[in-house]
Formats: C-alpha cells, sequence, structure tokens
C-alpha cells in the first residue's frame, strides 16, 4: 500500500543521532518535518538552512524538523558518518534540529520507496496524531505548513489532489530511476540514454527526462546524428509550451559555459539559441519587476555575449542580480551561491573587478574578453 496523506507515518530507524536527541517516537500534538538530504545534493543544502529557520519561527507552534542523512555516498559507515559530522559542523554551526544518520537504508524501506518519491530533498510531515501530511519538495512547507498547524490542509480537496497526483507521478518515473541512476553513477552513458528513451517514450513531458537526455547525447557522448534532432525537438517544444523552465533546460545545452560547445554545428546553435533568447525574454521581460530570472537569464546572457552584443550580456547579468531581491523568495543558501557566480560572470564580461552588495570578484585568467565569433567575423572582415 502507498504511503502517503492520511496514512500513519512509519518509525524512525537510524543508526546513530549525529545532532540533537535521539527520536524514539512522534508525540501526539507535535508536527514533525522529516527531510531526506545528502551533503551531495545542492538543492538540499539549501533546504537545510531554510529549515533552521522555520524550526526557530515554528517552535512555539509544536513543530520539530528531523533531518535523514540516509544516501550518504562513502565506502564504509565510519567514513560517511566522519564526512557528515565534519560538513555539519562547518556548514551548519547554528543547526537547531535533530540529523539522524541511515547507512544501510532502513529508511528508505520505511519512507521514501512505499511513497514512490524520487530523488532528495524530499519532506515528509507528521501531523499532530502521527498520520502524514504532505511529502514533497521542502520549497513546498512555506506555504503548506501554516494549513497543516490550522488543520485545515490535509483533509482539503487540494491536499487530496495534490497527493494523487504525486503518487500518480512516483509510480511511473520510480522504475525508470532504479535502471537510471545505477548508469548515471557508473558513467555508462549509452545505458542512460537507452533508459531515457523509455523515460521519454512514456513521458514526453516531463522536461528533466528531455533536457538530461539532449544533455547526455550532446555533451557526454558528442553524438551529434542522435542528439541534434532530439535537440531541436526540444527547443521547438519548449517554445511551443511559452514555458520559461523548458526554454531554459534547452538554452543551457546551448549556451552553459560549463559546457564545452566547440563541437557544436555553430550556425545552428546561434540560430536556436536566438530563437530561444527572444522567446525567453518574452515570457519574462526584463522591465518586469517580479520573478526570479537567474534560471534562465545567465544562458540567455551567454548567447548575447558570444554573439558579441557585450553590453546586452552585462544588462541582463544585472537584471538578474537585481531579480534575487525581489519579492519572489529563494533559499538564503541558494541566493548566495547564484550571487557569486553571477558577479564572477558580470567580472568576466565587464573585464574588471565588479560587485553586487558584499560580493565581489575579478576576471577570471584566461577568460576571452572578446567573445570568440566577434573575434572571428573581425578577421574575416579585415582579410
Amino acid at each position: 500500500m502507498a504511503l502517503g496523506l492520511e496514512s500513519p507515518a512509519p518509525p524512525i530507524k537510524v543508526e546513530n543521532w549525529l545532532r540533537g536527541q535521539p527520536l524514539t517516537s512522534f508525540q501526539p500534538g507535535k508536527v514533525y518535518i522529516v527531510e531526506f538530504w545528502a551533503t551531495w545534493c545542492a538543492p538540499c543544502v539549501a533546504a537545510l538552512s531554510d529549515l533552521v529557520q522555520l524550526q526557530e519561527k515554528y517552535r512555539d507552534s509544536g513543530v520539530e524538523v528531523v533531518g535523514i542523512a540516509a544516501l550518504e555516498r562513502a565506502q564504509t559507515a565510519d567514513k560517511a558518518r566522519s564526512k557528515l559530522d565534519a560538513w555539519l559542523t562547518e556548514k551548519l554551526p547554528n543547526l537547531n534540529y535533530r540529523i539522524g544518520f541511515d547507512y544501510i537504508g532502513e529508511m528508505d524501506k520505511l519512507w521514501m520507496d512505499p511513497s514512490f518519491s524520487v530523488g532528495i530533498p524530499t519532506s515528509f510531515v507528521v501531523d499532530r496524531d502521527g498520520h502524514i501530511a504532505f511529502i514533497g519538495f521542502p520549497a513546498k512547507l512555506a506555504d503548506v505548513l501554516p494549513k497543516i498547524l490550522s488543520g485545515s490542509w490535509r483533509t482539503s480537496d487540494e491536499a487530496k489532489a495534490r497527493d494523487a497526483e504525486r503518487i500518480s507521478e512516483g509510480k511511473r518515473t520510480k522504475p525508470i530511476f532504479a535502471k537510471l541512476t545505477p548508469a548515471m553513477k557508473a558513467q555508462d552513458w549509452a545505458k542512460a540514454v537507452s533508459v531515457l528513451e523509455e523515460a521519454v517514450a512514456v513521458l514526453p513531458d516531463d522536461v528533466n527526462f528531455r533536457v538530461l537526455h539532449a544533455d547526455l547525447l550532446l555533451h557526454k557522448m558528442h553524438d551529434l546524428q542522435a542528439g541534434l534532432p532530439v535537440m531541436r525537438q526540444l527547443v521547438r517544444d519548449a517554445i511551443n509550451k511559452k514555458s520559461e523552465v523548458w526554454m531554459a533546460g534547452a538554452m543551457r545545452q546551448l549556451f552553459d559555459p560549463a559546457n564545452d560547445n566547440s563541437h557544436l554545428p555553430q550556425a545552428e546553435r546561434f540560430a536556436m539559441g536566438k530563437e530561444l533568447s527572444e522567446h525567453i525574454l518574452a515570457v519574462n521581460p526584463p522591465q518586469r519587476g517580479e520573478g526570479p530570472r537567474f534560471l534562465s537569464y545567465g544562458a540567455v546572457a551567454q548567447y548575447y555575449y558570444e554573439s558579441g552584443n557585450k553590453d546586452r550580456a552585462i544588462e541582463l547579468v544585472e537584471v538578474t542580480l537585481k531579480s534575487l531581491d525581489g519579492p519572489a523568495p529563494i533559499p538564503d543558501k541558494l541566493k548566495q551561491q547564484v550571487m557569486s557566480a553571477l558577479v564572477q560572470t558580470l567580472a568576466n564580461y565587464k573585464g574588471e573587478k565588479a560587485c553586487y552588495g558584499s560580493v565581489c570578484a575579478t576576471p577570471q585568467p584566461g577568460f576571452a574578453k572578446v567573445p570568440r565569433r566577434r573575434r572571428r567575423r573581425r578577421k574575416h572582415e579585415k582579410g
């Protein structure tokens, strides 16, 4: 039977408690947030920091946060435990909630697997009577937790619909991840692509599968014959959906500076980049005040920079930095990481020291001050 809304909460079974007193059972009248995480998971790091603030805010309302490190990667349990302890000491010195350590996978069997949860971070909220009130991404807690505390959430139609959708999606995706994850860990790209082809056939509207499919073909296997048609279809679908998430995913495959794109057909790469950039800026224009832009604007700025329009690239990075202080909430840890990367990009584009608030950066050695595309054009014009 699936673990979901209204299910009795499973027990907590961990080998050690790294922080806080052991939790032997859920106490009636209290609300527990059980958070699955790992140090290698970037979104988890941001979520853990936010949970410190959430614990402080809702402690008097009977909320207790419980972090479960159940997927730490290390050769032995002792090494994983030592790694976690050092990480928590350095990264979260102000931790104000329990952290349990499970190396043998008991918590996965009791919580993650029966709830069809795929990936971390994942939050489980246990209501005052010991039943599951919420399962999902921790970013949703800010909206859902007050409703859980008021008693209006668990029996609502919205909660039931969300949980039914979550379970339905989990049943479809969990078998895929069971094959995909080992292939990705082993860097068996051919096997991973084969799994993704099955996934895309079943779930053509899953943007994560579609983007990863293009990424593996183009940047891991360098298979242009198979990868370019996949990329072209991703671009077309993203534009037709008018979805910034889809378009941003496609754009990063073409203009993420972390990728080596030199093997791609440059004329087609820039043509797709131009079309995607125009649509992204139409959906989320620079002059509109609300909404974060860091997911899509970075790759758009890189397109303009490589196209020779340095001023436009700088403008878009500056707009993105300002959007981090906008009304849309961004986890503090993630905000600092994004800000540092954007200021570094700004310094690279300007060719001089750049600052935003207290964050400053100087141009990275070896970063091309003049985009190669413009440089080639100038050389051609001179010739």
